[in-house]
C-alpha cells in the first residue's frame, strides 16, 4: 500500500500544464484502466468483509452502514457497493473479464442486475453474457440482458403479468443539498395512472405559463412534486403517528428572519434559508424552546399561520395567482405574505396574496422579483427594479 501512495505521489507532482497531449492521454487511459482494476480489489475485500461481517465489531448493522459510518459514503452508493461486491463473489467470468481490463465495472453492474432477476439461470449464461459484454456497450449490453431475462422467465413458465410485476420497484435516496434522487420502474397498472397524472399536471401548466424555458425533465419533476403536495393536503390523508402526513422544516428564528444560514427537511436534509422562509410563508408554526444545551423545554401546539376563514376570504378575493400574467386556480397557490412575518409583517387579508408555487419561489429567491403593496395594490419588479405589466384583473 505505501508502493501505491508513493505512485499517486509521483501524479500528483505533475503540473498538468505542462504535459504534452500525447502524455496526458495516456495518462489519463493508464488511470482509468487502473482505476477499475483498484476497484474491482477493493469490491473483492468488501465482499469478503461482509461475508465475515466484520461490520459487527462496532455495532453496525450492515455492510452498507459501516461504509456510511466509516467512509462517510452515501446511502445509496453505500448499497450499490455491497451489492455489487456480492455479485462479483458469485460471477466468477465476470470478475475475470474486469481483472483482465475486458469489461468494465458500468457492464459488470449490468450483468449483476440480470442476475438478481434469476441467480438459478445466470450462471449458465454468464459465459454468453460476458462475451456480449466485452463486445457491446453498456447501453446495448442492457438491451441484450431485457432479452435474456425475457427469454428464461418464457422458459420458467412465468406469467407475463406477473412478470412485469415483479420488476417494479421504485428508488429514493437523498444526495446533496437536499436534492432527492428517484429511479425505479412501474408496472403497467402503477405506471399508466402517473403519467396520466404527471401528464395532466404538465398540460395544466402549460395553458396558464408562455414561454416555459424548463426542459421536459424539469416540468416532470416539477408536476409530480405537485401532485404530491395536493395529496398531502387532501382532507381525507390517514393518520400516522397522531397525525396528518406533512412537510416538516426546522428553523432557527435567527435564521428565519435574517434570511441566511441553514434549515433543515426531515427526509432531503439541510436546506438554504430561502427554501424555510418560502415554505413557512404559508404554513402551521410549532415553537420549540431550547435551553442553552439545546434541550427542548418547552414544545407549543401547531397554529396555521393563515386560519381557515382568513384563507377562505383570501381565495374569494383573488381566485387565482396574482402575478402577472398567470392565471393558476388557488388550489395550485399559497398564501403568501407581503411582507414576511418573521419580519414583522401581519397574518391580515391585506398583507397576504395568492401565488402559484412557481411564482412565489421567484419572489422569494435572493435577488429575484420583488413584491411590494402600494396603496392597497401588489405591484411586482424585475430584478432590474422595473414594473411589471398590471394584473389585468385589476384589484381585489
Amino acid at each position: 500500500m505505501s508502493e501505491l501512495r508513493s505512485v499517486i505521489d509521483q501524479l500528483r507532482a505533475d503540473v498538468l500544464a505542462e504535459l504534452p497531449d500525447s502524455r496526458l492521454e495516456d495518462d489519463f487511459g493508464e488511470l482509468h484502466r487502473s482505476v477499475e482494476l483498484l476497484e474491482a480489489e477493493r469490491l473483492r475485500r468488501l465482499a469478503e468483509i461482509d461475508r465475515r461481517r466484520l461490520f459487527e465489531r462496532d455495532g453496525h448493522l450492515s455492510a452498507a452502514a459501516w461504509l456510511v459510518r466509516v467512509f462517510r459514503v452515501a446511502w445509496g452508493a453505500a448499497r450499490d457497493q455491497v451489492r455489487l461486491a456480492r455479485a462479483l463473489d458469485v460471477m466468477p467470468i465476470t470478475r475475470q473479464a474486469v481483472e483482465d481490463g475486458e469489461m468494465s465495472l458500468s457492464s459488470a453492474r449490468v450483468l449483476a442486475s440480470a442476475r438478481d432477476a434469476d441467480p438459478a439461470a445466470f450462471p449458465r449464461s454468464e459465459p454468453l453474457l460476458v462475451g456480449t459484454a466485452v463486445t457491446h456497450s453498456p447501453g446495448e449490453l442492457q438491451r441484450a440482458v431485457v432479452l435474456w431475462r425475457d427469454a428464461v422467465e418464457r422458459e420458467a413458465g412465468i406469467d407475463a403479468d406477473e412478470r412485469l410485476r415483479k420488476r417494479r420497484g421504485l428508488y429514493a435516496s437523498k444526495t446533496f443539498l437536499g436534492m432527492v434522487r428517484l429511479d425505479g420502474d412501474l408496472d403497467p397498472d402503477g405506471g399508466e395512472p402517473v403519467l396520466r397524472a404527471l401528464q395532466a399536471v404538465i398540460d395544466s401548466q402549460a395553458r396558464s405559463v408562455a414561454n416555459d424555458e424548463r426542459t421536459p425533465a424539469q416540468r416532470r419533476a416539477d408536476a409530480l412534486g405537485e401532485i404530491c403536495r395536493q395529496w398531502l393536503e387532501l382532507a381525507e390523508r390517514p393518520v400516522v403517528a397522531g397525525e396528518k402526513p406533512h412537510v416538516t422544516v426546522t428553523v432557527d428564528v435567527r435564521t428565519l428572519s435574517h434570511g441566511d444560514g441553514v434549515a433543515e427537511l426531515d427526509h432531503a436534509g439541510p436546506v438554504p434559508a430561502e427554501v424555510a422562509r418560502r415554505l413557512a410563508c404559508d404554513a402551521s408554526v410549532r415553537r420549540v424552546v431550547l435551553s442553552a444545551r439545546s434541550e427542548p423545554l418547552d414544545v407549543g401546539r401547531r397554529t396555521p399561520l393563515v386560519p381557515p376563514s382568513m384563507r377562505r376570504a383570501l381565495l374569494v378575493r383573488d381566485r387565482r395567482c396574482r402575478f402577472p400574467g398567470c392565471d393558476r386556480a388557488h388550489t395550485w397557490c399559497d398564501a403568501h405574505h407581503v411582507r414576511h412575518w418573521a419580519d414583522g409583517g401581519p397574518t391580515a387579508l391585506a398583507n397576504l396574496i395568492l401565488l402559484c408555487r412557481r411564482h412565489h419561489r421567484l419572489v422569494h429567491r435572493r435577488g429575484g422579483f420583488r413584491l411590494e403593496l402600494e396603496d392597497g395594490r401588489p405591484v411586482f419588479r424585475r430584478p432590474g427594479g422595473s414594473v411589471l405589466e398590471d394584473d389585468p384583473r385589476g384589484p381585489p
